[in-house]
């Protein structure tokens, strides 16, 4: 590709970027630093970014990626509560890690429901990517539950959302939401490695005899 050609193309980008979507970038950014932070204004940026993204995906035909917001609108709220007001009051929601087995099925049922919703959209709906989009969203859904759960592989399952969201914004021409994600990428890792770092302090400091499956650091909730 010549030179002019990517210049144009780059100049193009630009211009068909929204002020609502720089925004949305900035607030989403924003959420993601916190989280690694473990600082609860995450979720009133999460909030913020979601409810611009919900118009945004609406345009460009992004129908199950439309939908996700409204879940991630809710899980804000939920996600700031749980922070807040942990059922246990003697101590804060720690990181902790989810078991093989319920890796598995959750695998597993974001499989199955990929291939549903990715056929009904694909025959009843004017969707784009269908099966794509029908797989970040349901892979973020449950990735966001992970994240107010503080379950540690969120991180791990962000990769593989993000990383297949940034083929669907490309294709769908939001480019700087696509760069996001691709910061997104890079940010996750880092943020894993933090979490992973408390979750292994946590595990030091816990009494002596107990361990992470027996301390509430390994669990299914």
């Amino acid at each position: 590709m010549h030179d002019p050609e990517l210049l144009e193309i780059i100049r193009t980008s630009i211009t068909a970027m929204s002020l609502w979507e720089v925004a949305a970038v900035i607030l989403a950014l924003t959420y993601l630093l916190l989280a690694m932070r473990e600082k609860i204004s995450c979720w009133y940026a999460a909030f913020a970014s979601t409810a611009i993204y919900l118009v945004l995906f609406w345009d460009v035909s992004l129908l199950m990626e439309s939908a996700l917001q409204i879940f991630y609108l809710v899980m804000a709220v939920y996600g700031w509560w749980q922070w807040r007001h942990h059922k246990d009051k003697k101590k804060d929601l720690k990181i902790h890690r989810w078991r093989l087995q319920t890796h598995l099925i959750v695998f597993s049922g974001i499989a199955i429901l990929t291939l549903v919703f990715g056929y009904l959209l694909d025959n009843f709906t004017s969707a784009a990517l269908p099966y794509l989009d029908s797989f970040t969203t349901l892979g973020a859904v449950v990735t966001t539950f992970m994240v107010t759960r503080k379950v540690l592989e969120n991180w791990i399952y962000w990769i593989v959302v993000d990383g297949a969201s940034i083929y669907l914004y490309l294709d769908r021409g939001l480019y700087l939401t696509a760069l996001l994600f691709l910061l997104y990428v890079v940010l996750v890792i880092i943020g894993f490695f933090q979490w992973k770092a408390i979750y292994n302090k946590q595990s030091l400091t816990a009494p002596v005899g107990l361990t992470p499956e027996n301390s509430g650091l390994a669990s299914d909730a």
